[in-house]
């Protein structure tokens, strides 16, 4: 039996089972920007729920810059809510 991990959105301030959110990873040392990376990557993580709101949310206050300490191109934002997407 495997135990749940909890993690909080920072786009609702919910606590959510982490299989079930979008992680995002800055990577240390080259700050590249990674969408659902696997554990082997290193950096600052945020997590995000797959919907909509969430995601729009944590850009319009650029929460998800200041939570990563980096800033985010328009085409990363849209890889993000591509992602989104294809997780529906």
């Amino acid at each position: 039996m495997r135990k749940e991990t909890i993690r909080k959105c920072i786009g609702c301030f919910k606590d959510k089972n982490r299989d079930e959110m979008m992680k995002i990873t800055r990577q240390n040392g080259t700050d590249e920007i990674f969408i659902n990376p696997n554990s082997k990557i290193f950096g600052r993580s945020v997590y995000l729920c797959y919907n909509n709101t969430c995601i729009e949310q944590s850009f319009k206050k650029n929460k998800l810059a200041r939570f990563l300490k980096s800033d985010l191109t328009e085409e990363l934002k849209e890889k993000i809510r591509t992602t989104h997407k294809e997780n529906l």
